[in-house]
């Protein structure tokens, strides 16, 4: 079977919209094109009602009521206004904010503003796997924290982290807690029962870009935001602006296949990914995975080749699309933060990519994937002069 180029195993970044997606957003582009918020006519109405009817199926899908859906134009708004506006909502007194170094940059630079404004902020290590303990957040906790986020699925090294340990814990405690599961929503078990916000996006589990959501807990307790936007009183007043209402369709539709098919993907993604990382080290030496073996998502490789630059690698690398890390960090020129909080030698995250397998790879895509890696990284090797060898990588999970 011949494979098309190029190999899309970048998935983490972005999805290929399914086309079951696009079907179910079509008559809202130019049909049904109705505001939702117009409620003097049919097309309003038609409008208003797809959008309820979205919001009721992502509410069901995390095990939440309709009315804790609040839209956002993607998970950096949903994460913004989760750390914002949970924070200028505070009590008096209640200014400490925690949460992790393998965050996104969508939660470590809200609260980098939050510190700057004044706010008192923790920002926890990981272990040498990425992985926080719920004992590590129990252990920073004052009378007056006011906010706990840590990540369900890093976007990176796929670690998942026990959020519904830590929720638990900050339940206990009277403590607010975030997570951001953009990269876990639909690809692994996932409910609000221990969160009070939780941000999701659609373009990661093959729906349309411009989307995302943030659970806002409405009862026991209530959870009280101060808005990033105002003008309108759209979404409870909490996220002001007219309502995408195809993206809405499709946020919602992309959520119902992968529920539905979630568990036969997630066996399926393993196999790939395992067949993928097996080829690599039967050709070559020196390759060490980044992140837990066993707690991370079943599509994810992060993987450090061992001499080898990975910007050159991806430079070499013409027909696989790869990644060093996270999309919305690339325009920063630093090495990844995710891989440097694991405590790894400067080398070896230099020598990492990113692998993210999705719904449309294909066995054959793997196998021809991981020859043309092979291939790339044993050209690299050879232009490296034999004095001039790195040091061999630790083994993963090692901080030496």
């Amino acid at each position: 079977m011949a494979v098309e180029l190029p190999i899309y195993l970048d998935n983490h970044a972005t999805t290929r919209v399914d086309p079951r997606v696009v079907e179910a957003m079509a008559p809202y582009w130019s049909q049904d094109y109705g505001n939702a918020a117009s409620h003097g006519h049919v097309l309003g109405w038609r409008a208003e009602e797809a959008v309820e009817q979205a919001r009721e199926s992502l509410a069901a899908a995390l095990g939440a009521e309709p009315r804790e859906i609040v839209f956002t134009s993607g998970a950096t708004e949903a994460n913004n206004l989760a750390l914002l506006g949970a924070a200028e909502a505070a009590p008096a007194g209640r200014n400490h904010l925690v949460s992790v170094a393998t965050e996104h940059p969508s939660v470590l630079d809200p609260c980098r503003a939050l510190e700057a404004r004044g706010f008192d902020v923790t920002i926890l290590p990981v272990d040498a796997d990425g992985r926080i303990e719920p004992e590590a957040v129990t252990a920073s906790l004052r009378d007056s924290t006011r906010l706990v986020s840590v990540m369900a699925a890093n976007n990176e090294i796929g670690v998942l982290q026990p959020v519904a340990e830590i929720g638990a814990l900050c339940r206990e405690r009277g403590v607010l807690f975030h997570t951001d599961a953009v990269q876990a929503f639909g690809k692994v078990p996932l409910d609000v029962d221990e969160a009070d916000l939780l941000s999701i996006s659609a373009h990661k589990i093959y729906g349309p870009k411009g989307v995302g959501a943030l659970y806002v807990r409405a009862r026991r307790p209530r959870v009280r935001l101060e808005p990033r936007l105002y003008g309108g009183g759209h979404e409870r007043g909490l996220r002001s602006g007219t309502l995408p209402v195809p993206l809405i369709v499709g946020f919602a539709r992309a959520a119902e296949l992968c529920l539905a098919e979630r568990e036969h993907e997630a066996v399926r993604l393993a196999g790939l990914r395992d067949r993928l990382l097996a080829r690599l080290r039967e050709s070559l030496d020196g390759v060490a995975l980044n992140g837990d073996p066993r707690q991370r998502l079943p599509a994810n490789l992060n993987l450090a080749f061992e001499g080898v630059d990975a910007d050159q690698l991806l430079v070499e690398l013409r027909g696989v699309a790869l990644s060093t890390g996270s999309a919305c960090s690339s325009a920063t020129p630093a090495p990844s933060h995710v891989l440097t909080a694991l405590g790894l030698p400067a080398a070896r995250v230099r020598a990492s990519v990113r692998m993210g397998l999705g719904r449309f790879t294909t066995r054959e895509e793997v196998d021809v994937a991981a020859d043309r890696l092979v291939a790339c990284v044993e050209k690299l090797r050879s232009g490296v002069p034999r004095k001039a060898a790195p040091t061999p990588l630790p083994s993963a999970g090692s901080k030496s």
